[in-house]
């Protein structure tokens, strides 16, 4: 089994990213005995992703995978976008910042509420190949935090076609159709090309 390192120590990520690549030994940070906090000061998720990936192969020497994340909000030019880990600071609770992201959008009806999921994962191999993949998931700003699963902004994205948030779909019903589940197909079919 093809040993990959995940240039993560967010245990729901690194569950999710488990999960879905299934047919590899995905090794968090933290259980590859890595303690290096890799500054992202890239102004897309592709580069922030490739800036991680980079810095964790370099110190492996083995096939890292890193992704970056985060919420696009149309009414707010794409805001939290890039920032979305650090809006309103590291260490303040998703709880807080979704309430604030809500307050934000009072007033705000129908599709103007739009917004969407994004992530980008950045692959790079031992000999320096590199492999970056995009997707994302559409949905509205909800007007209320709602469902228990999921992590992060899950709880407001509401997806029409579901009737409910993110947070309120199951593990396998968001892994099939998220963002990252997106991505992270579309790394899986190419990872098959890269022996």
């Amino acid at each position: 089994m093809s040993e990959i390192i995940l240039a993560s120590n967010n245990k729901d990520k690194v569950k999710e990213v488990k999960q879905i690549l299934c047919d590899y030994d995905i090794i968090s940070l933290k259980d590859a005995g890595i303690d290096v906090d890799v500054e992202e000061n890239g102004t897309t998720f592709e580069e922030n992703a490739l800036i991680k990936a980079r810095a964790i192969a370099k110190i492996t020497g083995k096939m890292t995978m890193a992704d970056d994340s985060g919420l696009e909000i149309d009414y707010l030019d794409k805001a939290p976008g890039v920032y979305s880990a650090r809006f309103m600071g590291h260490d303040t609770s998703y709880d807080i910042k979704n309430k604030a992201l809500i307050e934000k959008l009072e007033g705000v009806e129908g599709q103007d509420r739009s917004c969407r999921f994004v992530c980008a994962i950045a692959v790079v191999f031992p000999d320096g190949r590199e492999l970056v993949k995009r997707g994302t998931m559409e949905g509205l700003l909800a007007k209320e935090i709602s469902g228990e699963n999921g992590f992060g902004y899950d709880p407001i994205v509401f997806l029409p076609e579901y009737g409910k948030t993110s947070a309120s779909l199951s593990p396998e019903e968001k892994n099939r159709i998220s963002h990252r589940g997106k991505a992270l197909a579309l790394i899986k079919e190419e990872l098959k090309n890269y022996a």
